[in-house]
């Protein structure tokens, strides 16, 4: 088993700055949190004093214990130096083939050669990342859900080449940072969860385009008739447009599923992404 006491987290948008906070909040572990980009590191910061903030505010937290977390966060702009000292490397830099291809480079070359690589994707399989670190038996996909410090679960994925102890080694440091990891056995698109959401999205958009119902109408059937807590379109909204536009491109260039549906397409060549535009399928007024 290894023995990880040093986590470097790569990108620090919204996934990547709440799997920092999450494991800084174990206590158990030195954080790193690494990003290139002028100002990332300081909004993600920002984002996880208000995430702490309302964790005291509501008395889940003591003052104490949030200011003690977000504190030993360390921040980089420098992923070479970084990756030197780490343990464990989780990759959540955005969903682009390309970028973490040049990631997973830079760590094959920096990182200690015992560091775990692992991928925050939950659509690009790890056997597509592994062998450009030169060490495909130390990486796995680490899927965590957003936002990662409500949701429990994350999604182990063995690679065709990813040695037992690192299974190991990435389950047990889900469960000591307070998650409940699942462990996928060999690599499928989408992973368990995607693959079941992509389904029930899928023929929820079907449903739609051919008139059968409105939007609102749909989510209000899986909610009541599901017991889902959010409807499909509510939570395409709530997940952006874009997002699972690109999924659902790439998982079709892989030889998986249908294309994009029109209306999709149409909503996001329009910029209607969902919340964070104020529109997708439905209107968020500001």
């Amino acid at each position: 088993m290894h023995e990880l006491k040093r986590v470097l987290v790569v990108g620090a948008g919204t996934m990547g700055s709440q799997i920092a906070l999450q494991t800084a909040l174990s206590g158990r572990y030195e954080v790193t949190l690494a990003d290139s980009v002028e100002g990332q590191l300081e909004r993600a910061r920002a984002q996880n004093t208000r995430l702490l903030d309302r964790s005291v505010e509501k008395g889940r937290l003591t003052k104490e214990a949030a200011s003690k977390a977000l504190g030993s966060i360390k921040d980089s702009n420098d992923l070479a130096g970084a990756a030197a000292h780490a343990d464990l490397v989780i990759e959540a830099v955005v969903e682009d083939f390309d970028v973490k291809q040049a990631v997973f480079k830079t760590l094959g070359r920096h990182a200690g050669k015992d560091a775990i690589l692992a991928s925050n994707s939950s659509t690009i399989a790890i056997s597509r990342l592994a062998d450009f670190t030169g060490r495909p038996e130390l990486c796995c996909n680490m899927h965590f859900f957003h936002p990662v410090t409500v949701m429990q679960l994350c999604e182990v994925v063995r690679g065709p080449k990813t040695a037992e102890a690192t299974v190991e080694a990435a389950m047990e440091f889900v469960r000591s940072i307070d998650r409940t990891p699942v462990l996928l056995q060999k690599e499928i698109w989408g992973f368990i969860v995607n693959r079941i959401l992509f389904a029930a999205s899928e023929e929820a958009l079907r449903l739609l385009e051919g008139g059968y119902a409105s939007a609102e109408d749909i989510d209000t059937a899986v909610q009541k008739g599901l017991n889902w807590p959010m409807g499909p379109f509510h939570l395409l909204d709530f997940s952006g447009l874009d997002i699972f536009y690109g999924a659902m491109k790439d998982r079709h260039r892989q030889g998986e599923g249908a294309d994009a549906p029109e209306l999709l397409r149409k909503l996001v060549e329009e910029g209607h992404l969902g919340r964070k535009t104020g529109k997708g399928f439905f209107d968020y007024p500001k």
